[in-house]
């Protein structure tokens, strides 16, 4: 059973429910929105409007990972979410920042980010020391292979089991290095190193990682598999990435990545009603 409670900074989240995090991308190239948050000011009024929707943590990143995403130096990630994390220091929910650089990771902590965010799992020198020094949450995500190529020839024998041995291992360090494990999540990565296929069975079969008792984060939002599936391109994927956040609760995640929060909030009200139970006067 996952933990009741996430503790990120000073916030500790409630896991009774599903919660939704908001995308955040102050880049010039990601998949779904690539430019239209890069300037600070645009990208601290879009984090902004998720919250009013509704999102329980924000994600903020300075570097896509889309696939075959070129990397950039810390000085220029930094340059493009430090303002956003200090006009969002004092906001009413956990920001957590997107990044596998160690260098970047300190800076954000010292700027409030209240967890990190990590497709490579704290396996840079250095990353998963720099996190046990805080007090931030972190998320774990697995991923085969590196942006650049991780999508030109992904192989598997059984991915979920893979997938779960993977977080499993990573996990296992982060407390090893003193990360109490009310502070992980788990992520699986779809998307990332994983063909259409792949991504399909680890959504069936989310329940296998949930079963390692950390809170699993489920990022399919606007992903080219829902792209693959519905043939519409990534800024038509709403209703498509909202039964695939819905399919990933179900299956037993406790957080969605999302860069649609309010049609995700809805949509889980009426799931979790359905659950709980109506009230009889209800209409």
């Amino acid at each position: 059973m996952a933990h009741a409670v996430l503790a990120c900074g000073r916030f500790r989240l409630e896991l009774g429910r599903p919660l939704v995090m908001g995308v955040v991308n102050v880049t010039p190239d990601s998949f779904s929105d690539g430019g239209q948050y890069l300037d600070p000011a645009k990208a601290i009024a879009r984090a902004r409007r998720l919250i009013e929707e509704g999102a329980d943590l924000l994600d903020v990143g300075g570097e896509s990972s889309r696939p075959g995403a070129q990397g950039v130096s810390a000085d220029e990630e930094l340059r493009r979410i430090l303002p956003v994390l200090r006009d969002l220091r004092s906001a009413p929910v956990p920001v957590a920042v997107d990044t596998v650089k160690p260098d970047v990771m300190r800076a954000a902590l010292a700027e409030g980010a209240a967890m990190i965010n990590d497709i490579g799992a704290l396996r840079a020198p250095g990353a998963v020391e720099v996190v046990a020094a805080s007090d931030a949450g972190v998320c774990l995500m697995h991923m085969q292979g590196e942006p650049r190529s991780m999508q030109q020839s992904p192989s598997y024998r059984d991915v979920a089991a893979e997938v779960r041995a993977f977080l499993e291992q990573r996990a296992a360090a982060a407390e090893a290095a003193g990360i109490a494990r009310e502070r992980i999540v788990i992520d699986p990565g779809f998307g990332f190193g994983k063909k259409p296929a792949h991504n399909l069975e680890l959504l069936r079969r989310l329940g296998e990682i949930a079963s390692l008792g950390y809170p699993v984060l489920a990022g399919l939002s606007r992903k080219s598999t829902l792209g693959a599936i519905t043939g519409r391109p990534p800024l038509e994927r709403e209703a498509a990435s909202v039964a695939a956040a819905l399919l990933a609760v179900e299956g037993g995640a406790r957080i969605v990545r999302v860069h649609d929060v309010a049609a995700t909030k809805d949509a889980l009200a009426v799931w979790s009603a359905v659950r709980a139970g109506v009230p009889g006067n209800a209409t």
